[in-house]
């Protein structure tokens, strides 16, 4: 009963309900969509993408510290991380910003090297009392379907932290 009465309420509000899944999957392919209405800018939800070190979980960097990463906001900028040795490793490249939207190349982990497509969008509409924030991730290669599920796992732990940045200013919550 109390389920019930919680759903009703997030239908009466207008809220949207949160979307994780794998939209399609081939062989060759695979498209990952995450989605959820927030009290959040256009502006606030677009803004956060760039503080990458801030929401990504350091435990899916190659040095352990998301300190290390870095994103150049502008068409062509880096998301790079700073190896120990001095050197940056290119996780991806922005394809594009625009108010709403900003579109990586991103063949991120296992991806890198292996994928001939790794579109990696983040996009802020409106929504009923504030902003519909999305993220979808489009991978093409040979085989690279059968990394579906790992990669769903990993951007969804992304998308929480991400989110939850937007609207608290942190990550994860404090143990």
């Amino acid at each position: 009963m109390r389920i019930g009465a919680l759903v009703l309420m997030a239908a009466l509000s207008g809220a949207t309900p949160a979307v994780a899944e794998i939209v399609s999957r081939s062989d060759n392919t695979f498209t990952l969509r995450f989605a959820v209405g927030l009290e959040a800018s256009r502006a606030d939800v677009i803004d956060a993408v760039q503080n990458v070190p801030a929401w990504w979980d350091p435990a899916h960097s190659y040095t352990g510290d998301a300190a290390n990463l870095s994103l150049a906001f502008q068409p062509g900028g880096c998301w790079c991380e700073r190896m120990a040795d001095g050197t940056d490793f290119r996780h991806g490249s922005v394809v594009s910003i625009d108010p709403d939207q900003i579109r990586f190349n991103a063949p991120l982990g296992p991806l890198n090297g292996k994928a001939t497509r790794a579109d990696l969008t983040f996009s802020a509409g409106p929504e009923n009392r504030g902003t519909l924030a999305s993220m979808e991730f489009v991978v093409e290669g040979p085989g690279i379907g059968a990394f579906a599920d790992a990669v769903h796992g990993v951007m969804q732990q992304a998308w929480t932290r991400y989110v939850r940045f937007i609207e608290y200013g942190e990550p994860a919550a404090q143990d």
